[in-house]
């Protein structure tokens, strides 16, 4: 087992006791009541969130064709990612025990809403959560544009020089670099319905074409075609943007592994999060995702519920001595950015890596 350097001091994690621990901790939190569904709470969410949707582009076709909609863009990307993690909820069935109610709506959420598809990221997040920052085994962690390792960054020698010049200074290009996540989710959403192997193909295709359909329509419709065209680019970046900001400092900056862990379940999903600190407006801008420990330790939590939950695992990692890590959004994004730099070093400086 390899572990890449964390960012956080962390102290050696305590050995599991045959995951004894996690099974006393679901107790406590099962005890509390925190794992029951809160069907009246995502009611009233869903309801706001689909009359502003609806709202947004009924005030962009009344608002017409002006260089206004500029800010109408900024605002409609902040309700798409929103939409969003509503998607999140359902795919780890926080809203609804069901499967195919999950699903049903999931799809609405992502292909239909948003034009990115909702099984090749449900299946992809899954893999995430069973392996969270496992080079090998978390899609999130592949080396490509990125690099998370120092290890991973000695691996793309060989690689396109575009690519190598990124990873030498991807903690600068971070950011402008998350603003076209939007457009790879619209990508990676049509492959994944183009090649075969996907269940619900068919309906998912179908949706993202009357997505793509519907929402170049309105806005050439509404906008000439220069104002439209940066109008896509605005919603488009700043949705990306938004996005890689609610989930880069959940796990970015914290230990990766590589090969067979002994970690037990608890200890691996504490050890590779980290929460974020900041009350109501975090919670709320973050969709309960800053609650990231909680989140992984409790998939099926309702997200209202994080909150409720993080004290009582703060208190049994504290117990267990087990490293909760938690920091504010700022710090976060410096550690997660200070961690990507370190890991550029051997690219930047390849004497360095031989020593």
């Amino acid at each position: 087992m390899a572990i890449a350097e964390p960012v956080a001091p962390a102290a050696p994690p305590a050995p599991a006791r045959a995951g004894s621990d996690f099974a006393e901790l679901n107790r406590r939190i099962s005890d509390a009541g925190l794992m029951k569904r809160r069907p009246g709470y995502y009611a009233v969410r869903f309801t706001i969130m689909g009359l502003i949707f609806a709202g947004s582009w009924v005030a962009f076709a009344v608002i017409g064709n002006t260089w206004f909609q500029m800010l109408m863009a900024v605002f409609m990307a902040v309700v798409s990612a929103q939409v969003a993690l509503l998607g999140h909820d359902l795919a780890h069935r926080q809203v609804f025990r069901s499967r195919n109610a999950s699903q049903r709506i999931g799809f609405f959420t992502g292909n239909f809403a948003n034009g990115m598809g909702y099984g090749w990221w449900n299946d992809k997040h899954n893999r995430h959560h069973a392996n969270p920052n496992h080079e090998e085994l978390d899609p999130d962690v592949q080396p490509g544009v990125l690099v998370w390792s120092k290890d991973q960054a000695m691996g793309q020698r060989m690689a396109h020089s575009v690519i190598r010049f990124i990873n030498k200074y991807q903690a600068y290009l971070f950011f402008p670099l998350i603003t076209l996540e939007g457009f790879n989710l619209h990508v990676s959403g049509v492959k994944s319905v183009v090649k075969p192997g996907l269940k619900q193909r068919g309906t998912e295709a179908a949706l993202l074409f009357l997505h793509f359909a519907l929402y170049l329509t309105a806005v050439f419709m509404v906008l000439s075609p220069g104002k439209a065209v940066v109008f896509i680019l605005i919603h488009k970046m700043v949705w990306g943007l938004y996005m890689g900001s609610i989930f880069a400092p959940n796990h970015k900056g914290m230990p990766t592994f590589t090969g067979k862990t002994e970690l037990d379940f608890l200890r691996k999903q504490v050890l590779t999060s980290r929460n974020v600190k900041g009350g109501v407006v975090i919670d709320l801008a973050l969709g309960g995702l800053n609650y990231q420990i909680e989140h992984h330790l409790f998939p099926g939590m309702p997200s209202v519920n994080l909150g409720k939950a993080q004290p009582i695992v703060e208190e049994f990692c504290k117990e267990k001595d087990i490293p909760y890590h938690a920091t504010g959004l700022i710090e976060s994004w410096k550690e997660a950015l200070g961690e990507l730099h370190r890991n550029g070093e051997p690219l930047r400086n390849p004497q360095l890596s031989k020593v």
